[in-house]
């Protein structure tokens, strides 16, 4: 199970080693400034959760007065205390709805939204439930309102006869929403008897404790645990395509592929030490990416990333 011990392990062993960045050329190691002190408070998506707590341990080293806190109260939890001014920084595995940009205009907190990395949903089921690939017509099949399948066979006849027990994100989280419309047609489209969770590794807990358990979570959580789950690969009309850092950056992974955020408030982005953090993190985004198992941005959506913060800092 992924820690926040093993997450500093990582980070102090990616400075001690000098870990070699992968996908942006703007990886630096360093912002290169003075320390900062004073507080940082982050909370959101827990599909994001890793690499804010992976960029936290690592920005600390340079910056130990710094106090950085990182919740993970699902990205509809996060968006909440972020429109409220409680946080400076909201991580996202989704944009930011309409109702909840409205929330924000009304409590005056603006901010600017900052791709950071690239995440895909995962399709995963207990280590000895053998489905190799699902089509989006067979996942919807199973998880859309109202269905009646009760065993995977229902679903499709070559799948074994085994009573499906299903665990997926509560619905404060992003991957939900996601999931949802991209697979049901519509957010919050969902059938209601199954086994939510905000915390995903509860949802790994629960799927490889349970013979017929099947879930979808963030890919970096699959990568964490894969020795004790199966990894379903998606057919999203081109084939079966497993999830994996090429196909998530390239797209290929349909339609279950998406960019990950960081929200940051026009507020907090003038304290000295919330500018430091995000010049860091997207100085070092495929460093903190890799050792929070999470998929880099390209060059591309780095360039972008870091213009998207350069306005936001100007």
């Amino acid at each position: 199970m992924k820690s926040r011990s093993l997450l500093a392990a990582l980070a102090a062993s990616a400075m001690i080693t000098g870990v070699a960045a992968c996908g942006s050329d703007s990886d630096s190691g360093s912002t290169g400034g003075e320390a900062v002190s004073g507080p940082i408070a982050i909370d959101g998506s827990s599909t994001v959760y890793p690499f804010a707590q992976a960029a936290s341990e690592q920005f600390g080293t340079e910056n130990p007065d710094a106090k950085v806190t990182v919740g993970e109260s699902g990205t509809g939890g996060g968006f909440e205390k972020f429109c409220k001014g409680e946080t400076d920084i909201s991580n996202a595995s989704r944009p930011i709805k309409d109702e909840e940009i409205e929330i924000c205009k009304t409590e005056g907190v603006t901010y600017s939204e900052v791709q950071v990395a690239n995440d895909g949903v995962a399709i995963v089921t207990n280590k000895d439930l053998k489905i190799a690939c699902m089509t989006t017509d067979q996942l919807n099949a199973l998880w859309k309102k109202g269905s009646s399948a009760k065993t995977f066979k229902d679903v499709d006849p070559s799948f074994p006869d085994v009573e499906a027990s299903l665990y997926g994100p509560g619905t404060d989280s992003g991957t939900f929403d996601f999931f949802t419309e991209e697979i049901n047609g519509e957010k919050g489209d969902t059938r209601t008897d199954y086994q939510p969770s905000e915390n995903d590794n509860t949802l790994v807990e629960g799927v490889s404790g349970d013979k017929g358990g099947l879930a979808y979570f963030g890919f970096s959580y699959f990568e964490a645990n894969q020795d004790k789950l199966n990894l379903v690969s998606v057919d999203g009309g081109d084939g079966c395509v497993a999830p994996s850092k090429d196909t998530i950056q390239d797209g290929s992974y349909k339609p279950l592929a998406r960019p990950i955020f960081m929200y940051v408030a026009a507020k907090s982005i003038a304290k000295p030490q919330v500018k430091s953090f995000m010049d860091y993190v997207l100085a070092n985004q495929a460093t903190i990416a890799e050792n929070a198992q999470i998929v880099p941005m390209t060059d591309e959506q780095a360039t972008k990333a870091q213009a998207d913060l350069t306005k936001a800092e100007s």
